[in-house]
């Protein structure tokens, strides 16, 4: 006798136990961008529901988002200043430094995990040192290096590098350990390609190049195996989370990349994913909360441990999990 087994078409309860993926809320990041001054809250035009927020409102948003259940974030500052090397990234009072000090007052328990970059902080808006119209590597991770470390002494939990130079995982890692911050773990953005999904975020953090482009430094989205060589280098650096950045047009990567990896996988479901979504679901084109349901049950099901999307607080307030 042929065993054909039956195919579950029951709902409710019978299709949650047989389910093999689930979105759970704990394994949600979500992230802010906090700017200096006070009472401020700016939408974000390319990012609805998304505000650039002074300290002060953040402090209100995260309180309304804990009670939701966000229990991680991942902070990215608006500095009023920037130069060409991106001074406000590794200032002692510089944005992100203050906000992480006040949450920490407020919110001792919430994982706060800080983005390592300069691109937010320059006036030439690349993620590095800039001479001569080139990018350079070693001269910018000291200044990662600093940056990380400032985040560390105010209090931040984990350190979020994002720039893509290489070497940059073991110059923070080295920061880190001689400093006394040796539990302090690093998620690594990997396998970060050279994306049109980012234009959002640009609007959002005013970090869009002022000339050339980032793909010297970010990856071909055509190149899969060149991910697993990133993926490899920073785990040999010391990385203790990987990443694959976009989500949504890389789960291919995000599937190979948790074959290979020892450690966590995140997934950045990003601006651009996001305000698709958004655009779509206002004209009435799509079941917006089907859709992001479904978006990130794929991000989950192809092997991300963690995902960091816009999407957060929208999901827990309205349950869709």
């Amino acid at each position: 006798m042929i065993y054909r087994p039956r195919r579950l078409r029951s709902s409710g309860i019978m299709r949650d136990l047989t389910a093999e993926t689930f979105i759970v809320p704990a394994k949600l990041i979500m992230p802010y961008f906090v700017c200096e001054g006070k009472n401020i809250r700016t939408p974000i035009g390319a990012m609805p529901e998304i505000d650039n927020v002074s300290v002060d409102n953040l402090l209100r948003d995260i309180e309304s988002d804990a009670e939701l259940g966000i229990k991680s974030i991942l902070m990215f500052g608006i500095p009023d200043y920037k130069d060409d090397i991106g001074s406000g990234a590794y200032a002692d009072d510089g944005i992100v430094q203050k906000a992480v000090r006040e949450i920490k007052k407020r919110f001792p328990e919430l994982m706060i995990i800080t983005d390592i970059c300069l691109c937010e902080y320059t006036s030439h808006g690349h993620c590095g040192v800039v001479e001569n119209g080139i990018v350079l590597n070693d001269p910018t991770l000291e200044l990662l290096a600093k940056t990380a470390l400032s985040h560390a002494r105010a209090g931040a939990d984990m350190a979020a590098p994002s720039d893509m130079m290489d070497g940059r995982v073991g110059a923070l890692r080295d920061a880190l350990d001689s400093a006394g911050f040796h539990d302090m773990p690093i998620m690594a953005y990997s396998a970060k390609y050279a994306s049109a999904f980012y234009g959002p975020f640009r609007e959002a953090a005013g970090s869009a190049p002022q000339f050339g482009s980032r793909k010297a430094y970010q990856m071909d989205p055509r190149n899969g195996r060149e991910a697993e060589r990133e993926v490899m280098l920073d785990l040999d650096e010391g990385a203790d989370i990987v990443m694959v950045k976009p989500a949504l047009s890389y789960l291919d990567i995000i599937y190979r990349i948790k074959e290979i990896s020892p450690v966590p996988l995140c997934a950045y479901n990003v601006s651009g994913e996001y305000s698709m979504v958004k655009a779509a679901g206002k004209l009435g084109m799509v079941d917006e909360e089907r859709v992001i349901q479904e978006i990130l049950t794929s991000i989950f099901r192809a092997g991300a441990d963690m995902v960091i999307s816009y999407h957060t607080r929208e999901v827990l307030k309205k349950k869709l999990v």
